[in-house]
């Protein structure tokens, strides 16, 4: 029997909370990513953002654009730039999806959360999302609070 208290490991590192706002996910999708070592020991202090960055398909590789990785202390010598471009791996087949939605369906690739896995490893959620229009938030926003003002309501009576 599985215990509950599996994911031991389990951390998210950054998360991407303005991208379900900004953007309507359709799907999503687990990636591993190519990292250096001075990055590793950057994102287990916690130190980074993916706020502003996204992915795109170039030459049949999926990249990260644009995400921060704060450099690490100790690695002076051998650090890693903050921003850079850096690979993200996935099945050639998930390639094809993705390629496919970004450039024929007009979607964006968004990362949604980047985290250790329960073996340690780093991993990012992608979403394949479609801008959403200035109504839509607010549609959104407004629906939110009518659920928030639902549940005090009940709180209240019951």
């Amino acid at each position: 029997m599985a215990k509950k208290d599996e994911n031991k490991n389990y951390k998210v590192i950054a998360e991407n909370r303005r991208a379900r706002f900004d953007y309507a996910i359709e799907s999503d999708l687990e990636v591993g990513m190519m990292l250096q070592g001075s990055e590793v020991k950057s994102l287990r202090q916690g130190q980074s953002n993916i706020a502003e960055s996204y992915a795109a398909v170039e030459n049949g590789e999926l990249w990260l654009v644009n995400s921060y990785i704060a450099p690490y202390a100790q690695a002076k010598t051998w650090g890693h730039e903050e921003k850079r471009r850096r690979k993200l791996l996935c099945s050639k087949r998930e390639m094809a999806r993705l390629w496919n939605a970004s450039q024929r369906e007009g979607m964006t690739l968004v990362p949604l959360v980047m985290y250790f896995n329960d073996r340690g490893i780093v991993k990012m959620k992608i979403g394949v999302a479609k801008g959403k229009k200035t109504a839509d938030k607010r549609e959104t926003s407004a629906k939110r609070d009518w659920n928030r003002q639902k549940q005090r309501l009940l709180k209240q009576n019951g």
